[in-house]
């Protein structure tokens, strides 16, 4: 499931003028999971707490969760295409409102074990770099295929990730490298 998800997302990050390498793969699929498995994650401590007769206080707002923005779904469960925003708007949104709604954690949080500083550091540093809005779209649809519920599901993340990060370290290596042909050694 998680690798076959990894070669659409790489196939559309190919198209991306934004994106040039491994490098550029890895982080730009890197920040769209992490706020899938951060709203996967919030969504099973809400309906835990709910079972205990608790409230679970979310860390995003709602206009900035993962099934608001990226994947708001209709009453059968499936992507509402009427609420779901693509192109120009999407890039748009997350460009000048997700990105600097997420960097703002980093002041508001409490000190810097918090979630929430971690967050802010993450968006401080990592801009997005899919300027199509359309391709973006593409990614967020596989990526909102992925679960994240059971062990076997994060084992196999974790074991594609890493290839993906190994990947990643061959591609800054090779940059810039230049191979040419072997002189021949006859008169």
């Amino acid at each position: 499931m998680f690798e076959q998800a990894f070669k659409n997302i790489d196939d559309a990050l190919r198209k991306e003028a934004g994106c040039a390498s491994e490098l550029d793969y890895a982080e730009q699929t890197s920040w769209l999971l992490f706020l899938k498995y951060l709203d996967s994650l919030e969504q099973d401590k809400s309906m835990e707490a709910a079972m205990e007769g608790k409230t679970y206080s979310f860390i995003l707002d709602q206009q900035y969760r993962w099934d608001s923005w990226a994947a708001p779904k209709g009453d059968d469960g499936k992507l509402d295409h009427n609420t779901a925003v693509s192109g120009d708007d999407l890039r748009e949104f997350v460009d000048h409102k997700l990105f600097p709604y997420l960097n703002s954690f980093k002041q508001k949080a409490t000190g810097p074990n918090t979630i929430e500083y971690k967050i802010g550091q993450i968006f401080g540093e990592i801009k997005n770099k899919i300027h199509s809005g359309y391709i973006l779209r593409d990614i967020i649809d596989h990526i909102d295929e992925l679960r994240f519920n059971s062990q076997t599901e994060k084992h196999e993340l974790s074991h594609l990730y890493e290839a993906k990060i190994k990947n990643m370290g061959n591609a800054g290596r090779n940059g810039g490298e230049y191979y040419t042909p072997a002189r021949s050694s006859a008169p």
